[in-house]
């Protein structure tokens, strides 16, 4: 006889993130007051591990040391050691015994399911320590503080964890929300002008998708943003994370079962053209290239009208964000060759399993889902981006030039 139980297990996941400014100042409660919550300090004395990337150390030398003055001062909290660098960047994410070496200290320390670790740096880093976290004691809190515009407004908000493996951009990881997220916009002020402006590619990527208001917004301020203007940039971060939770919370699919994964429009060649370039190219420069490439298919596949393509492309432009690198043009746009951005359709598939799922736009804020893509017209997608980076003019002189 065959019988079945089912169980169903529902759970919230509840976590803040919050926008402040100099949050390791000693008069800002902030941050004890996210460790402490709503128990009473004599109860129990947190215990904390805080890793940092070494990037942000070398651009704030004196960070660690406020770190460590700033606990001493909180007689509720224990910082069990000086905080613990690690190397930042996308090669954390591969280097051999980082994951390990932030476990160990996650050991040595005694950091159980009610202690933390506060992970302070970019992107890379917190994907790399909340992986180190969620695997140890099979999840113990994860306090994220982000530092570069891309992990505030996008990365450090969701629910992922992750590093490379395999040759493969994210191939381990887990979905484990973070205890809480904490933007410190002074941090963002030290950025270099690629790590300011490419993480802006995420925003263009969600307003594309959700928010054609937020499009127009940026439209109208990517001037301003380009000019490092620090109340754009502020707005800039709050919007573009506002989405990317709405979408996480109201998707129906937070922890990614399906096949589609629209909050990757862009992502299925970017992933690839990081890879190509050894990861020497960043993130959002690699998304800002990809949203190009999409958006440039969408047009010549006669889904996107040729005024939201120049439009978005001209966005690109004022952001200083280029649209083709040499990657996208390597190997012979053969999707057999690993080396070719092609052959990233494969892994993207592989990486989402079931079928191939691509967002793309019919129009601004007005998204679809399409299950192939024909390698004819991404070649000549290709053609048309490489011609446009080398132009000087505006996009709109491509077509008379007889590109398209």
């Amino acid at each position: 006889m065959n019988q079945t139980i089912t169980q169903v297990v529902p759970v919230t996941f509840t976590y803040p993130v919050h926008f402040t400014e100099h949050l390791f100042d000693a008069q800002h409660s902030l941050l004890r007051d996210t460790l402490i919550g709503e128990g009473a300090p004599g109860d129990h004395v947190p215990r904390v591990l805080c890793v940092i990337d070494d990037g942000v150390l070398a651009a704030f030398p004196g960070l660690g040391t406020q770190i460590q003055d700033y606990f001493a001062a909180q007689p509720g909290l224990c910082l069990t050691a000086p905080p613990l660098a690690v190397p930042g960047g996308e090669h954390c994410k591969s280097e051999s015994g980082l994951v390990e070496r932030v476990q160990e200290a996650i050991n040595t320390h005694g950091i159980d399911r009610h202690a933390y670790v506060i992970a302070v740096g970019g992107g890379a880093v917190l994907d790399m320590v909340g992986y180190a976290a969620a695997t140890a004691h099979r999840g113990v809190r994860l306090v994220r503080v982000p530092t570069t515009v891309l992990s505030q407004n996008d990365s450090a908000v969701g629910v992922k964890n992750s590093v490379n493996a395999f040759g493969k951009k994210n191939w381990l990881g887990t979905f484990a929300p973070p205890y809480a997220v904490l933007n410190d916009r002074a941090f963002l002020t030290t950025l270099e002008d690629r790590d300011w402006l490419g993480g802006l590619s995420e925003a263009l990527k969600v307003a594309l998708l959700r928010d054609a208001a937020f499009f127009e917004w940026l439209e109208a301020n990517a001037a301003a943003l380009a000019a490092r203007d620090r109340a754009a940039m502020d707005h800039a971060v709050y919007r573009c994370a506002e989405l990317h939770l709405e979408h996480i919370a109201g998707s129906g699919d937070p922890f990614e079962r399906g096949s589609s994964r629209p909050l990757d429009f862009g992502h299925w060649a970017a992933h690839k053209l990081e890879s190509l370039s050894s990861y020497g190219l960043r993130h959002g420069e690699a998304v800002a290239v990809g949203i190009a490439l999409d958006c440039t298919y969408a047009f010549l596949s006669g889904l996107l009208p040729e005024t939201d393509w120049r439009r978005i492309l001209d966005v690109l432009k004022t952001l200083e964000l280029a649209v083709y690198v040499p990657e996208l043009g390597s190997g012979a746009q053969d999707a057999s060759d690993p080396h070719s951005v092609l052959s990233g359709l494969n892994e993207f598939r592989e990486h989402l399993g079931g079928r191939l799922t691509i967002p793309l736009l019919t129009g601004i804020a007005q998204p679809i889902e399409v299950h192939e893509m024909d390698h004819g017209v991404l070649r000549r997608a290709v053609a048309v981006l490489q011609d446009v980076q080398a132009q000087t003019s505006n996009p709109s002189t491509i077509q008379s030039q007889g590109v398209l």
